[in-house]
């Protein structure tokens, strides 16, 4: 009874107790089925039959799957777009927010409400926007003399078109991250150095890159991440085409795992991406070191 009692009266039991409820749902749905995942990787199973086959799902892949290598360049090439311009456009409208006008309030909700539709139905949107015969885009085109463009039907523009699309969520949270890690500088910064004669463009570039910097370095995260796992617009604009000039990597996966029933591909490719994302935010993190500040870290 006192070993009982002694260990109800310690927190540490009450704190794992309560986390008990957390533990058993990571256990059983998360840790558990990036296991079985792990497992299937290694097998050939389509519902029916299951063989364990080794590495050979890995090594189809990476050598003798040319649409696998697709979907990973046509990725890969929407991450070095979309990253950067999403990045910037979304810090450019927090530097703008951030002023102190009459408004503020107003303008800040309107920049986030395309946060708040859905994607399917700003997929929908844009595909109107998009439309070669009657979209807003040509007709804007037009205005200046150029001709129509088949945005989502020609190879050549399938792909920037999904990347301009993107640009739609720029004043969503990453914009509200920014706006937080903005308003967190203090003014005695810019003070001197406005006293030190610092330009609009030097006081932008030596106060608020430097003290923005774990900010920024947090959203590049983020996007890159978030870039490698592009799939709603996607899928409901061009649904990978024309000629796979759209097919992301999460698509691809999508296919495998529920239209063609290629279980153990798809999560030989679900493990890739994951090794792909840690080598990529690890490179990240080491580079870091170079350019992220941190406020009251000693520098060299």
């Amino acid at each position: 009874m006192k070993t009982r009692r002694r260990l109800i009266d310690r927190p540490a039991f009450w704190g794992f107790l309560f986390t008990t409820p957390w533990l058993i749902g990571f256990l059983v749905f998360t840790a558990g089925p990036m296991l079985t995942s792990l497992y299937l990787s290694f097998t050939k199973y389509d519902l029916n039959t299951m063989q364990f086959v080794g590495t050979k799902n890995y090594h189809k892949l990476l050598f003798d799957d040319p649409i696998f290598l697709k979907s990973l360049r046509v990725t890969v090439t929407y991450a070095l777009f979309a990253v950067p311009l999403g990045v910037t456009g979304s810090l450019g409208l927090a530097l703008l927010l951030n002023l102190k006008l009459r408004g503020q309030r107003f303008f800040r909700t309107f920049f986030y409400l395309p946060a708040i539709v859905p994607s399917v139905a700003s997929a929908v949107l844009w595909m109107w926007i998009f439309n070669s015969d009657y979209g807003l885009l040509n007709y804007a085109l037009g205005i200046f003399g150029i001709g129509g463009v088949e945005w989502l039907s020609d190879e050549k523009y399938a792909l920037s078109a999904i990347i301009l699309m993107s640009l739609w969520g720029i004043g969503g949270s990453r914009m509200i991250i920014f706006l937080a890690g903005l308003q967190g500088i203090s003014d005695t910064y810019y003070e001197a150095a406005r006293l030190d004669g610092a330009s609009v463009w030097q006081q932008f570039r030596y106060v608020t890159v430097p003290q923005l910097s774990p900010v920024i370095f947090f959203n590049v995260i983020l996007g890159v991440i978030g870039s490698f796992q592009v799939f709603n617009s996607v899928y409901v604009m061009t649904n990978g085409g024309p000629n796979n000039a759209t097919l992301t990597y999460a698509l691809n996966l999508f296919r495998n795992a529920f239209e063609y029933f290629k279980f153990g591909k798809a999560s030989a490719m679900a493990w890739i991406l994951f090794v792909i994302l840690l080598v990529i935010t690890g490179i990240q993190f080491w580079t870091s070191k170079r350019w992220v500040h941190y406020e009251g870290e000693a520098r060299s």
